[in-house]
């Protein structure tokens, strides 16, 4: 998510459209079904969205049209509803004060109750967005009356930035599950994104992180915020281990640091005897280092990423996912021929990634295979954000640590121990959101608020 606000007299100069587009490049790692913006001009806002990449869905003239002083925009990795064009972000909603455009990350858990407080046929899309919308866009009083009648009945995993023709708006959930951060522009403007990587490729200044609990609203008379519930950090331990990008800052520390951190403590967790330690590129790489680091083993490369492919763990698809794996890496044959490798990995959700890998370095002529992992084997599912919503579909919920280094085809296997991750993210345990490595779910979730596809059924 990315959204910008800056004087209407700066708009022509500003060109917050572009802005948006760099921000939400920046966060493509995050999302990659679809992309869309919305900009307002302070009389009408206009959206337009489309399925696939950002650079897919937009270039100079869809740009050029998009003329404003506030925007937000969104780039969607689908965890409810599928992925289809109706599905994409923002949402916009006509109300009784004007439109509002909307963008959402996370994953409610009280959806069914949240729509149940809607007239029959209100709904146009299948998502937990969707229903947030048209909740707030339905209640009396404006954008800020509806988002203080609203919040505080939302439950789940909610990073929201939405507007309305004058002003921009951003709140988190109570549990503050993902990041959601505040920078500021030099000509006075003020920019709010997922991570504070987005704000760095606009030239945005960090000023903060959004609070848990908090909503902002932004326009002429600067930032206002207020509290709509009380602050229960649980951030997401897993932004740590591979949705965030390295180059975010978390908690006042970069996620590069904190997975060097764990890759070292990973080492003295799981040593081994061998010749070069190489990441699986490229969210493993800076465990990695910090593996090569702790043991003495040198670092090499071993296998090269194809740039053009995207993130394989997030495809909507299994069969996309399998392509993917076999068109995104390739063994360095002369570098890793007759050696023992340590493989160095973020994590293994379902296992893909690791068998296909593990084959290919055999077959280019590796001695012995030591797959490390910097996370905690991931065994539960996650209701807040990430699409694994079943232990079925998780390899480490159903087989043992020996069993899954069966499977993959390793010589051995080692993960990172629970404590350790933590103790590396520097962020006291009671503060996150552990659920798929040790099934403590911060928000109790009821067995009929689960599945992506929830909202299709009740349709």
């Amino acid at each position: 998510m990315f959204g910008v606000w800056v004087p209407a007299d700066q708009a022509p100069k500003a060109e917050v459209s572009k802005l948006t587009y760099y921000g939400l490049y920046a966060l493509q790692h995050r999302g990659q079904e679809s992309a869309g913006i919305a900009v307002s001009d302070g009389s009408r806002i206009v959206v337009y969205k489309d399925m696939g990449l950002v650079a897919q869905v937009f270039d100079e003239s869809v740009l050029n049209t998009l003329r404003g002083h506030i925007a937000v925009g969104h780039c969607r990795y689908s965890t409810t509803g599928s992925p289809t064009w109706e599905n994409a972000q923002p949402t916009f909603r006509s109300t009784d004060h004007g439109g509002l455009a909307l963008v959402h990350n996370g994953n409610l858990i009280n959806t069914p109750d949240l729509a149940a407080r809607l007239e029959p046929g209100v709904l146009t899309a299948t998502t937990d967005t969707e229903v947030l919308t048209a909740l707030l866009a339905t209640r009396e009083g404006g954008p800020l009356a509806a988002a203080r009648e609203v919040l505080p009945v939302t439950r789940g995993a909610y990073c929201l930035v939405f507007m309305d023709e004058g002003v921009l708006y951003a709140a988190r959930d109570p549990e503050g599950i993902h990041p959601l951060v505040l920078g500021s522009l030099e000509d006075g403007g003020w920019v709010v994104a997922s991570e504070s990587a987005g704000l760095d490729i606009v030239g945005a200044r960090f000023v903060r992180e959004i609070e848990p609990g908090e909503l902002v609203a932004i326009d002429g008379d600067g930032v206002r915020s207020e509290r709509f519930a009380e602050s229960r950090p649980k951030g997401c331990l897993f932004e740590y281990v591979y949705l965030a990008r390295p180059d975010t800052a978390i908690a006042g520390r970069s996620v590069q640091a904190t997975r060097v951190e764990v890759g070292r403590r990973l080492a003295r967790e799981h040593p081994v005897e061998a010749d070069m330690v190489i990441p699986t590129p490229e969210s493993g790489t800076p465990a990695a280092i910090g593996y090569a680091e702790a043991s003495g083993i040198p670092y090499g490369q071993g296998l090269v990423k194809n740039s053009y492919v995207g993130r394989t763990f997030i495809q909507p698809s299994q069969t996309i996912r399998q392509l993917g794996i076999r068109l995104k890496l390739n063994p360095l044959r002369e570098a890793i021929e007759g050696k023992r490798l340590v493989v160095v990995d973020d994590s293994i959700v379902r296992g893909n990634t690791q068998r296909a890998i593990v084959a290919m370095l055999r077959d280019a002529g590796a001695k012995e295979i030591h797959v490390r992992i910097s996370s905690p084997p991931v065994s539960w599912p996650c209701f807040y954000g990430i699409d694994f919503a079943t232990r079925a579909e998780l390899i480490a919920g159903n087989l043992s640590v020996e069993e899954i280094r069966d499977s993959i085809g390793a010589d051995s296997l080692g993960y990172i121990s629970l404590d350790e991750l933590i103790s590396a993210s520097r962020v006291p345990k009671d503060n996150l959101c552990r659920a798929c490595f040790d099934g403590v779910y911060p928000i109790p979730v009821e067995d009929a608020a689960r599945g992506k596809h929830l909202l299709e059924v009740i349709r």
